[in-house]
């Protein structure tokens, strides 16, 4: 069935806008070359959102040509302003920007295990109303939260996971309460960090891959032909509770310990990194990943100084990580694994390049393994 007029020009106007976002200011003419639609309609579109006080002439093309210079089009960046919040355990970090992006400011708190709930809640609420203030904004059009656990696909809430605060899932109400005309959603930190990596980071021009999560914990976000794949429960990708050898036992429903988790975990990590004599570079957190960063840069002055326990080291993290990334590949023969996280980010290339031998003597299914960039 055809879409109605009104239809029609709500998906026009919001493929240009995306492309407005995404290329910054355009012509009408590269409008019409990117969108494929017809003259007329790019310029009834153009009319509608610059009367709608959405986009504006940014300034003319630099094409050298005779007659009238094309204008540039671009978005009303302070037209709507956007946080985002990074929900941990232990604190909350939030970015506040404008419509095209641009930070505007930024804050961090810590809150600790003892604070109780409500405090919790009312600390990362006035975090956010002093940073929108900070960052010259009025109000806010949309709440975005980034925070590990399960996300119920029923609700869109937080759901009651052992081990998290209690204030991760109050923090969504209450901003809503605070703030009712403003949008606000909460989504797992790993996926978060999956669609960011697909968008402009290690993923891009990737329509299928999954990427690992190691950082304190551990999970996997799974994007299928260009879908991210969240399961029936909100749980795809909690990789975590995958059992495998070389632990104490078997993870339960309500502790991953023995688990994935147990091999390639941050607390892990961390022990392995002792093990071989490795201590964490300073100022790093988790210390594992202080650690995994102390073993890269050994390894690349060991022309001055060989290194060789960072190289045991990386050698058995590598030896940790590959289970994991096995067991997605075999299962999802994804084409792609993309190690992000602290421990991920820390190891950068040569982590992923030791991942990427293993895998190849494991698995017969040709899959690229990258180091996370964001």
């Amino acid at each position: 069935m055809a879409a109605s007029p009104s239809t029609a020009r709500a998906i026009n106007d919001r493929l240009a806008l995306r492309l407005l976002q995404r290329e910054g200011p355009l012509t009408a003419g590269r409008l019409k070359e990117l969108t494929g639609l017809s003259r007329p309609t790019v310029a009834d579109l153009v009319e509608r959102l610059t009367a709608a006080g959405l986009i504006a002439v940014a300034g003319e093309a630099g094409e050298q040509r005779r007659g009238p210079k094309a204008k540039l089009y671009g978005i009303v960046a302070d037209r709507a302003h956007l946080a985002a919040l990074d929900v941990r355990t232990e604190g909350v970090a939030v970015v506040v920007s404008d419509l095209v992006g641009r930070v505007l400011a930024r804050a961090a708190a810590p809150i600790t295990a003892d604070t109780g709930t409500g405090p919790a809640v009312e600390q990362a609420v006035t975090l956010v109303e002093r940073t929108v203030k900070e960052a010259g904004a009025d109000a806010l059009h949309t709440v975005g939260i980034g925070a590990p656990g399960l996300i119920d696909p029923a609700t869109g809430e937080l759901r009651d996971s052992t081990g998290l605060p209690e204030w991760h899932r109050r923090l969504m109400a209450a901003l809503q309460e605070r703030h009712p005309t403003t949008r606000v959603s909460v989504g797992n930190e790993t996926n978060l960090a999956a669609l960011a990596e697909q968008r402009e980071g290690a993923a891009r021009g990737r329509d299928t891959f999954v990427l690992l999560w190691l950082g304190h914990g551990t999970g996997a976000a799974v994007v299928l032909d260009g879908a991210l794949r969240r399961g029936a429960s909100g749980g795809t990708g909690e990789i975590g509770f995958l059992p495998v050898p070389g632990t104490g036992g078997l993870p339960s429903a309500t502790d991953c310990a023995g688990g994935f988790h147990s091999l390639a975990g941050a607390s892990a990590v961390a022990d392995l990194a002792r093990a071989h004599a490795v201590p964490p570079r300073p100022g790093v957190e988790p210390e594992a990943a202080g650690a995994v960063l102390a073993a890269v840069r050994a390894i690349e002055e060991a022309d001055t100084a060989p290194a060789p326990g960072a190289h045991r080291f990386l050698d058995a993290l590598a030896d940790r990580v590959v289970v994991g990334v096995a067991s997605a590949v075999a299962v999802l023969d994804p084409g792609c694994v993309v190690l992000g996280g602290e421990i991920g980010q820390a190891g950068g290339e040569p982590l992923a390049a030791r991942v990427r031998d293993r895998l190849a003597r494991m698995s017969p299914l040709p899959t690229e393994v990258r180091a996370g960039e964001l």
